[in-house]
C-alpha cells in the first residue's frame, strides 16, 4: 500500500523533534568545562549529569510509549518539550552540583523520554516498502541535532555567561520543539492494515519472546559503547591540548558520521536485511574504539568521531524498523520504549565509570579496551536475535 503524503510531514516533525532533544543532550559536552569549573567538580562528578539525563530517558521511554500508543504522540511529544525547557531554566539558576543533577539530569532527561520513543516509533506504522529510508530519514535528527547544537552552544558560550546560554537554549527548545511536535499525528488505519510483518503482538506477548530477550541484551552490552564518547571524547582532546573549538566540534562530528550512517545504512537495510546489518554495525562500533586507543593527535580523534558517529547512528536508525518487522504495530511504541529502557544503566553508568577510570588512571586506555569487549559481546547477542528471529518470523 502506498504511504499517504502526510507520512513525509511525520517523518521530518520526527526529524526536527530528534535533533531539538539530542542536540540539548548531547550539548552536554560544551558545558561541561563550564560545570566543572562552576562547581569545582572531577570529570566523574560532572559526568553523572549526563549518566543520570540518559538513564532517565531510557528508563521513561517505555512509559513514555505506552502514553502514545494509547493518546497519540502529539500531547505528549509537546509535553515533553515543555519538561526540556522547564529542565534547562532551572539549570541556568542552580546553586549546587546537586541542583544540576535533578534540573538537568531529571527534568531534561524526563523530557527527552517523552519525545524520543514516541516520535521515532510514530514513524514506522506510517510506511510499508521503504519503512528504513523513512526511519532513517527520521533518526537522522539526532545526528543533526548532533552536530548543530553543541557547535552553536560552543560559539553562544564564547559571547555570554553559561547560564544565558542554557536560557537562550531553553528559549529554542520551546518555540522549535512545540511547532514540531504539534505536526505529529498517529497513522490512519489504512497504513496499518498493508503490514506485512509478524501479527502485531501486545508489549506483553514481545517481552516473552526469546527473539526480543536476545535483542533486549544486545542493547544493554551495546549501551556502554555508544555513550562513553559524547562524555568523554571532548575531553580526551583537551588532555592533547587540542583546541577547545576542536575538542567541542568532535561532538559535531560524531554527528555527521551518524547522518551518514543513518541515511545510508537505512537505504542498505532495505535491500540486505536489517537484522543483518544491525550486526555489522555492532561490530564496527567497537572497531572504532582502536582508532580512539591509538589518537594522538586531532586527526585521529577526528578519524574516531566519523567512524564511530556512522556506526553509532546506524545502529540507532535500525532499532525501530527491526522492532516492527519481528513484532508488528500493535504496541509498537512501547515495545521500542522498552528496548531502549535496555541503554539505561549502560547510559549512566557508563560515562561515569569512565571518569572515574580516568581519574584514578590518567589515561582512557582500559576504558577502550573494555569498550571492544563489551562490543563484541553486543555482536554475539545481536546474532543470536537475528537468528531466532529468522527462525520465528
Amino acid at each position: 500500500m502506498k504511504e499517504t503524503p502526510y507520512a513525509w510531514v511525520v517523518v521530518w516533525a520526527t526529524f526536527v523533534c530528534l535533533g531539538v532533544i539530542f542536540g540539548v543532550s548531547y550539548s552536554f559536552a560544551a558545558f561541561f568545562e563550564s560545570f566543572a569549573t562552576e562547581f569545582a567538580a572531577q570529570r566523574a562528578d560532572v559526568s553523572w549529569i549526563f549518566g543520570l539525563s540518559g538513564f532517565v530517558y531510557f528508563v521513561m521511554g517505555a512509559p513514555g510509549g505506552m502514553l502514545a500508543d494509547r493518546f497519540g504522540p502529539r500531547g505528549v511529544c509537546a509535553a515533553g518539550m515543555a519538561l526540556i525547557a522547564l529542565g534547562l531554566l532551572a539549570t541556568s539558576w542552580a546553586q549546587s552540583l546537586w541542583a544540576v543533577y535533578l534540573c538537568y539530569g531529571l527534568l531534561v532527561g524526563l523530557g527527552i523520554a517523552f519525545v524520543y520513543t514516541p516520535s521515532i516509533a510514530n514513524v514506522q506504522p506510517w510506511f510499508t516498502t521503504r519503512r528504513g529510508l523513512a526511519g532513517g530519514i527520521a533518526s537522522s535528527g539526532v545526528g543533526a541535532g548532533t552536530l548543530l547544537v553543541p557547535v552553536l552552544v560552543s560559539l553562544a558560550l564564547s559571547h555570554m555567561p553559561w547560564r544565558e546560554a542554557m536560557r537562550t537554549l531553553a528559549l529554542g527548545v520551546l518555540l522549535l520543539g512545540l511547532l514540531a511536535a504539534s505536526l505529529l499525528q498517529r497513522a490512519p488505519r489504512s497504513s496499518l492494515a498493508g503490514t506485512t510483518v509478524a501479527s502485531g503482538l501486545s508489549l506483553r506477548e514481545t517481552l516473552r519472546t526469546p527473539t526480543f530477550r536476545w535483542f533486549y541484551l544486545g542493547v544493554v552490552l551495546a549501551s556502554p559503547v555508544m555513550f562513553i564518547p559524547f562524555a568523554h571524547v571532548s575531553a580526551s582532546a583537551r588532555d592533547l591540548h587540542l583546541d577547545e573549538s576542536l575538542a567541542v566540534g568532535l561532538v559535531g562530528l560524531i554527528g555527521v558520521g551518524s547522518l551518514v550512517g543513518r541515511f545510508a545504512i537505512g537505504v542498505l537495510a532495505d535491500r540486505l536485511g536489517r537484522a543483518p546489518t544491525l550486526v555489522l554495525m555492532q561490530l564496527s562500533m567497537g572497531a572504532s574504539y582502536a582508532v580512539w586507543f591509538f589518537a594522538q593527535e586531532a586527526f585521529g580523534l577526528m578519524a574516531f568521531a566519523l567512524w564511530f558517529g556512522l556506526s553509532y547512528g546506524s545502529i540507532v536508525s535500525l532499532l525501530p524498523a527491526i522492532c516492527m518487522d519481528y513484532f508488528g504495530a500493535k504496541s509498537v511504541a512501547g515495545v521500542v520504549g522498552t528496548l531502549y529502557s535496555g541503554a539505561a544503566v549502560g547510559n549512566l553508568l557508563g560515562p561515569v565509570l569512565a571518569g572515574a577510570v580516568f581519574d584514578a588512571t590518567g589515561h582512557y586506555h582500559g576504558v577502550m579496551a573494555g569498550c571492544l569487549g563489551l562490543s563484541l559481546c553486543a555482536t554475539w547477542a545481536t546474532q543470536k536475535m537475528r537468528l531466532l528471529g529468522r527462525a520465528q518470523y
